[in-house]
């Protein structure tokens, strides 16, 4: 009996470290600014679009609010108006970084975008530094339209 009680006390003792040594992942707050492409020289109407219409974006992602702030990577996605297609599972934005820090992209679901001053969506993964991240992005709005970009912090 006295080997059987040694051995379970040895097996316990072991699997103890490796059991309370659950470490979470580190989490990572970046706070990023989506800035609008360059106009073009004929810009479309803003009024109806047709049935079939979907937003098809590619900005850059800076530092800072300036259009001359460090460049850290680039927002694309794909979002079908809710109007059209309210329950559409294409609506993505992935956010992609090239800096010395951090290479990867991030990819956020966009179906529940709204026109609010602050909108949470979720992070639905991400590859290279970001591999399987989860999380929250929350995107703010700030300044009168035109006057700044937005701001977007993941």
């Amino acid at each position: 009996m006295l080997p059987r009680i040694i051995f379970c006390t040895a097996v316990s003792a072991a699997t103890l470290p490796k059991l309370q040594r659950s470490s979470p992942r580190p989490k990572i707050a970046l706070s990023l600014y989506v800035q609008p492409p360059p106009p073009p020289g004929r810009r479309p109407s803003a009024g109806a679009q047709p049935a079939g219409a979907a937003l098809v974006f590619h900005h850059t992602l800076t530092e800072g609010p300036g259009n001359l702030s460090r460049v850290v990577g680039k927002a694309q996605g794909f979002i079908i108006p809710a109007e059209h297609f309210a329950h559409s599972a294409f609506n993505l934005v992935y956010l992609t970084f090239r800096t010395p820090e951090y290479s990867g992209s991030v990819g956020v679901e966009g179906r529940r975008l709204r026109q609010a001053d602050r909108e949470e969506l979720g992070v639905l993964g991400g590859t290279g530094s970001f591999a399987f991240a989860r999380g929250r992005a929350v995107l703010t709005r700030t300044g009168r339209p035109g006057a700044a970009p937005p701001p977007c912090t993941t």
